[in-house]
């Protein structure tokens, strides 16, 4: 173990430090998930509905329209809303919702007592149970491709950023929606302003229809904001089409976000800290 002078730990140590607390809190989470795998289960087969009702949808308005709507073939909408399933599971996180229960339990101030930021122990443990979430989503996918005939000859560079890219798009999510829950601090009279969020997402994220479907004005306007990276290029990157020009943008614009999410939760942090230490006094 390094000690610095002063006779705190080094940063070599409290990188390993961190890095053992994510691992056993994943870990811990894994066995949590596959104890009640079965509930796991059924909530993903739940979840299968509304990706296959877009799938049926628009492949269905393909076949009307000559075997193809801008590009996209009933095959290739089978590609993208199988993979957007997995997306949109990878995706699930803590929601602002859940503050207002966590402060009127008391169960934030028990947080705040913890050695690490509490933001640490919901990307771990929400990260192991993405784990567990991809194993279960393969019989799935297995299922859906056997019905639909997905189109999907990704290349090896397309699944290298595809794998970063949902654990990109993880964090960008984790980041922004923890950073907008903190605003139930100051009021907790914000469920208006958490569904035009989750609205606003829903059209410009590609959750709802691939961004290449949208118009030009709304593909433009989805470069300013999160969503694009949180669900459309993920997708995107494995079922394509995307150059290798767009995959690095893509993860650039990724490593951006996240950024720009760790910097505000820092700063909207400790006004949020403040403001509930002053109050709880």
């Amino acid at each position: 173990m390094t000690v610095s002078p002063n006779g705190s730990l080094g940063a070599e140590s409290k990188t390993h430090a961190m890095g053992s607390m994510y691992l056993t809190l994943m870990r811990t989470s894994i066995i949590s998930q596959f104890q009640y795998r079965a509930a796991a289960y059924f909530y993903m087969i739940g979840m299968v509905v509304e990706p296959v009702i877009y799938l049926i949808v628009w492949s269905t308005i393909a076949r009307s329209h000559g075997g193809e709507v801008a590009g996209f073939t009933p095959g290739t909408f089978a590609a993208y809303y199988i993979v957007w399933m997995l997306v949109r599971n990878v995706n699930i996180v803590f929601t602002p919702f859940g503050w207002e229960w966590r402060i009127k339990e008391g169960n934030f101030a028990s947080q705040l007592l913890k050695p690490v930021h509490p933001i640490h122990y919901d990307l771990a443990e929400f990260a192991g149970g993405k784990l567990v979430v991809i194993i279960l989503w393969l019989p799935i996918a297995l299922a859906l491709s056997l019905i639909f005939h997905p189109s999907l000859h990704p290349s090896l560079l397309q699944c290298g950023v595809f794998f970063l890219a949902i654990w990109g798009a993880y964090l960008i999510r984790s980041l922004v929606l923890w950073a907008l829950g903190l605003i139930t601090f100051w009021t907790t009279r914000v469920s208006a302003l958490y569904e035009a969020y989750f609205l606003a997402e829903l059209l410009l994220s590609g959750r709802l229809v691939p961004m290449q479907l949208m118009p030009r004005w709304a593909q433009t306007l989805s470069w300013a904001f999160p969503f694009r990276w949180t669900f459309a290029f993920p997708i995107t990157a494995l079922t394509g089409p995307i150059s290798e020009r767009e995959l690095l943008e893509g993860l650039a614009m990724q490593a951006l976000w996240i950024g720009v999410g760790t910097i505000v939760v820092m700063l909207v942090w400790r006004r949020a800290v403040a403001r509930f230490s002053s109050v709880g006094g």
